[in-house]
């Protein structure tokens, strides 16, 4: 796993990682891919990235370390999470889930209305799960991934390794790497702010749902950051969800269908440090928000984009979810199709998109420059594959003494503790969820 970190950490640096310690081991998961491994190494990244902000700062931040079994705790965070003692719900709505077609297998995304309004459209049925089992049955995994997409929603046939490495997708990933970070404007250097966090001082803007931009975001905020989560009041929530993923953030809506909403966002990026962003590609450009006028309108603002299929090809503006990604790339590939044992995609690029963040700001301070970092979950996909394979049994594991409780919007919160160990600024949140919406559209002092 030493060789994993320093690999990740080459990618977003090209140079070698300060001291680090890994501890545990992989049977804390089950299923024959290395998930503990990419869990332990994304997580170590970030909590690298921390402790190079912290040298900026003049402090010693100590060796980082990162443990499988609390890795693995963090990206099942959303599985342990209880609120006033009860156990979370089901996050997935009752016409998600896989399929059997004709010749294999299909995956339906319907956690929101739009997307199951356009699987009844698309195949031209009421809305029930026996009406979609018995229209999917009749027709191939790609003709109902086909009709699905084309109707506006989210679907993905399931495909070998092998049929996706010669997809023109799959070849558009592979030539992409794991991380794409990059100076994309001249701007001045940064000056920091006296804090012993971090990222004190540090204003993130996030434009984000389910689930990778809210876990970059909830690791920002960890190391110091005043995160201001922005959503909508109209727009449906997967709620158990935003429960896990808002910790330590702040929240509000802005109308961005509106002339006065975009006002109010080109306000809020004005004074931002950081965008992280999970629009489709182009679609925040098409409201006056692409690369070169937030580039304008901020500079030396740190832009990640997040996508599901990558920022190439011919899928790069597809709608995609880490379980559909699992399933075009053929992680999930068996009859029937096996999943991993966690949304991998979705924590692992959180994690590594805050790392990517971090190393963005800290080129900012020492070189200046607006910067844009872009991920994808089929590109973290592709690097979780590249790891290799272990046994797929997994020992029992208990996560108990790594929860902790916090007061919430929602009530009292059993959660997973922040995973990543920095001696000079132990990464903690400042305060429990709040209820989305709740806080005015403006930066705090």
């Amino acid at each position: 796993m030493r060789d994993i970190v320093s690999g990740v950490w080459d990618a977003l640096t090209g140079s070698a990682p300060g001291p680090f310690e890994l501890t545990g081991t992989e049977d804390v998961l089950p299923g024959p891919y290395r998930v503990a491994a990419a869990a332990t190494a994304s997580i170590a990244a970030a909590t690298l990235a921390a402790a190079e902000m912290l040298r900026l700062r003049d402090i010693e931040p100590g060796v980082v370390t990162a443990d499988t079994r609390h890795a693995a705790a963090a990206f099942r965070s959303e599985q342990l999470l209880k609120v006033d003692g009860a156990g979370a719900e089901s996050v997935w709505a009752p016409l998600s889930g896989d399929y059997r077609t004709a010749d294999g297998w299909v995956r339906l995304h319907c956690n929101y209305p739009r997307h199951e309004a356009a699987v009844c459209w698309g195949l031209g049925v009421p809305g029930t799960r026996g009406a979609v089992e018995k229209a999917v049955a009749g027709r191939s995994a790609r003709e109902v991934e086909h009709a699905v997409v084309a109707a506006g929603g989210a679907a993905a046939e399931l495909r070998s390794p092998a049929e996706w490495a010669a997809h023109p997708q799959g070849q558009a990933v592979a030539s992409l790497p794991l991380v794409s970070l990059s100076p994309v404007a001249d701007a001045p250097k940064r000056t920091l702010f006296y804090s012993d966090r971090p990222l004190g001082g540090i204003r993130v803007l996030e434009l984000t749902h389910v689930l990778a931009g809210p876990v970059a975001g909830r690791v920002l905020a960890a190391h110091g950051a005043d995160v201001l989560h922005v959503g909508a009041a109209h727009l449906p929530r997967v709620e158990a969800l935003v429960r896990d993923t808002n910790q330590g953030k702040r929240s509000t809506f802005v109308a961005l269908d509106t002339e006065g909403g975009r006002a109010r966002l080109k306000k809020l990026i004005s004074r931002a440090d950081v965008l992280v962003q999970s629009f489709r590609p182009g679609a925040l450009a098409k409201i006056g928000f692409g690369t070169e006028e937030l580039a304008e309108l901020r500079p030396g603002l740190v832009i990640a984009d997040l996508s599901a299929y990558g920022w190439e090809g011919p899928w790069a503006r597809r709608r995609g979810f880490d379980s559909l990604v699992q399933m075009s790339s053929g992680l999930a590939f068996g009859d029937p199709p096996s999943p991993l044992p966690v949304q991998a995609l979705d924590h692992a690029t959180g994690w590594l998109t805050a790392a990517a963040v971090m190393t963005a700001l800290h080129r900012q301070v020492t070189d200046g420059g607006t910067w844009r970092a872009r991920l994808s979950l089929a590109g973290t996909g592709r690097w979780l594959d590249s790891l290799g394979r272990k046994d797929p049994a997994s020992a029992d594991v208990d996560f108990g003494d790594l929860l902790e409780e916090a007061d919430s919007g929602y009530g009292r919160l059993t959660r997973v503790k922040m995973a990543g160990g920095l001696p000079g600024s132990q990464p903690y949140w400042e305060f429990g969820t709040r209820e989305p919406g709740v806080d005015k559209p403006t930066w705090t002092p």
